[in-house]
């Protein structure tokens, strides 16, 4: 059964500053915590390697639509099955915020129990809590 999380995170910096940082899909390592790694196979498809509790996985995804400062959405081509939108919202001169949908297909005993649980959720807090961090401090940089 497929399961969608939505979660949304203020930040003090521009759009332009929150934008700059999530375009380049090698940075997300960074602050998603389940990244492990992203390489770029050409200008539109990404192998990833991500590690979930219980799980490890590798899988392939192309990015298919990227509208600067607005929208950044992907699916996967091959591997786990799952496709997002992270969308950019300016809130004023200074600040933005970030909105990140998944939508996605548990597979094995401990995904169904995250996304039951809501752990997928909080685990998805958590990163854009990061991603905050390291926008603000990067809007804060002279």
């Amino acid at each position: 059964m497929p399961s969608s999380l939505i979660e949304a995170v203020d930040i003090k910096a521009p759009v332009a500053v929150s934008w700059s940082l999530w375009k380049d899909v090698e940075r997300w390592p960074a602050f998603l915590s389940h990244v492990r790694h992203v390489e770029r196979i050409d200008d539109s498809l990404f192998a990833w390697q991500v590690s979930l509790p219980g799980a490890d996985k590798s899988f392939v995804a192309e990015l298919t639509e990227v509208v600067p400062e607005d929208r950044i959405a992907w699916r996967t081509t091959e591997g786990v099955h799952h496709a997002g939108v992270v969308t950019f919202h300016r809130l004023s001169d200074t600040e933005s915020r970030v909105t990140l949908q998944i939508e996605y297909d548990p597979q094995g005993f401990v995904e169904h129990l995250g996304a039951l649980t809501n752990l997928d959720s909080t685990l998805a807090n958590y990163d854009l809590g990061e991603f905050r961090k390291m926008a603000e401090s990067a809007a804060a940089l002279p």
